[in-house]
């Protein structure tokens, strides 16, 4: 199933995508008079196989009943965050070996852990603003795991069964800031750095995440094209790891790092870092493409 958060006035309501379009999840329960059904994706994630079970009744019966009306125009809509209120946003760092290269960094023996808080997340279509305080803005295509059983000290050959399901991530960062101390966390964390989806599909749909293919375009031109076969640490090593020294909690989402052709890869004297007007596309196999442009901070 494909789950998507949309903004109508100023709420945040679940939707599901179909063939004939988006299934307003609230509305058509009101419509159908279903009941016990999940109606906010934090909701679903906590609900397990059981809510998605329920969402698919729905889905089904709404569908049946050729009441186009429940049905929203994708592209008509604004979209938020595909998980929106996660307890944990951890990322995992230089975790493509040619993405270590192309840095200079040494290839890491153990997962490097940074976090990122909620005011990062935003959702496909959203601009992002170009912080006054960094020049040096960079892109980075991601696959983001998404928990969805509590976890702790989960065994590798189980973590993958505590996963809900996956989606696409822009993890944006300000080199400068980044660089400037040791702690990366400065320049990961300016307001609308995570912009999240356009989906969250739920694993079973997914198969192996370490065999999806990813991409990020800049205004058109492919900067970044490789595959989660070439990360160092799998999604089952990452999710296994993590859960030794924390616990996961249903909702928390991982980003399990960027493959090559970051601007920080270039050489010093070719970085063009983006500018005000720049359309990032960062695009995961089976998860959806998420766009945002870049604006100067007002």
């Amino acid at each position: 199933m494909k789950l998507l958060t949309f903004i109508q006035g100023n709420e945040s309501r679940l939707g599901i995508k179909t063939e004939q379009g988006v299934l307003d999840v609230a509305a058509a329960a009101a419509k159908t008079g279903a009941t016990g059904v999940a109606t906010e994706v934090m909701q679903v994630i906590a609900g397990g196989d059981a809510a998605v079970a329920a969402l698919q009744a729905l889905a089904d019966k709404a569908l049946a009943s050729g009441d186009s009306s429940l049905l929203l125009d994708e592209a008509k809509l604004t979209f938020g965050p595909s998980v929106t209120a996660p307890n944990k946003i951890i990322c995992v760092g230089l975790n493509y070996r040619k993405h270590a290269e192309e840095t200079n960094a040494p290839i890491p023996q153990t997962p490097i852990l940074f976090n990122k808080f909620n005011n990062t997340l935003t959702g496909h279509g959203d601009d992002i603003p170009l912080p006054r305080t960094s020049n040096e803005v960079d892109y980075e295509v991601e696959l983001v795991i998404v928990i969805g059983k509590t976890a702790k000290y989960v065994k590798k050959e189980d973590a993958l069964d505590h996963v809900f399901g996956y989606a696409t991530v822009n993890d944006v960062s300000a080199r400068d800031l980044q660089l400037r101390t040791q702690q990366w966390l400065l320049g990961k964390s300016c307001d609308k750095f995570s912009p999240l989806g356009p989906y969250l599909v739920t694993a079973d749909e997914v198969g192996n995440p370490n065999e999806l293919e990813l991409k990020c375009t800049v205004n058109g031109e492919v900067r970044q094209h490789s595959n989660t076969s070439d990360m160092i640490f799998y999604c089952d090593e990452i999710v296994s790891y993590i859960s030794d020294h924390m616990t996961l909690v249903p909702g928390d989402i991982i980003l399990t790092g960027t493959p090559f052709g970051v601007i920080l890869g270039y050489p010093k004297e070719q970085r063009v870092w983006l500018k005000d007007g720049d359309v990032v596309t960062v695009e995961v196999e089976k998860l959806g493409a998420c766009t945002n442009r870049f604006v100067s901070e007002a």
